[in-house]
């Protein structure tokens, strides 16, 4: 082993910073929800995931579900959030931090006339994004495919509690 290269006693420092700006990141809408991809696996060696996501009035974000890997934190930036977390269900007003840790049933929707805007973290990433890509391709599919939509849904650490009410549609 050549030491001679290494130092032990001192850190390199390497600015690996990213800006994004608003407006920037792949952006998806499928039934009355937008989401834009602003901090992806691939940019955070898979620790984070960060989203935007617009709910349009009276649009659902996800059904009663859960993860076994990963921790999920909506921030609430605009309008009010309606937040399931178990049996217990949340008013989230701008500002509201909602914090879910995996093994937590929780489900999000909009059932104001106002758009919702908020934040979406996952920790870590998972790969997230590439749920959101396999959830724009069936969701455009009519009818949906309850059988396409579990696959993905279990291949990227979501799980349905009721199964016969898990598509996010009305």
């Amino acid at each position: 082993m050549n030491t001679q290269d290494t130092d032990f006693f001192n850190d390199t420092l390497v600015n690996q910073a990213l800006i994004i700006q608003p407006g920037e990141g792949e952006h998806f809408s499928m039934n009355g929800l937008s989401l834009t991809l602003k901090v992806t696996s691939d940019l955070s060696n898979d620790q984070l995931g960060l989203y935007e996501i617009t709910l349009a009035p009276q649009a659902i974000g996800a059904k009663l579900h859960y993860h076994r890997f990963m921790d999920e934190t909506f921030i609430v930036n605009e309008g009010v959030l309606t937040i399931q977390a178990g049996q217990d269900t949340h008013k989230a007003a701008p500002g509201t931090v909602v914090y879910v840790p995996r093994f937590t049933p929780h489900g999000f929707r909009n059932d104001t006339d106002q758009e919702v805007k908020l934040t979406l973290l996952f920790n870590p990433a998972q790969k997230r994004e590439n749920f959101f890509r396999g959830l724009y391709q069936t969701l455009s599919e009519q009818p949906i495919d309850p059988e396409k939509y579990l696959k993905l849904y279990n291949k990227y650490d979501s799980f349905p509690v009721d199964t016969r009410d898990m598509l996010p549609v009305k």
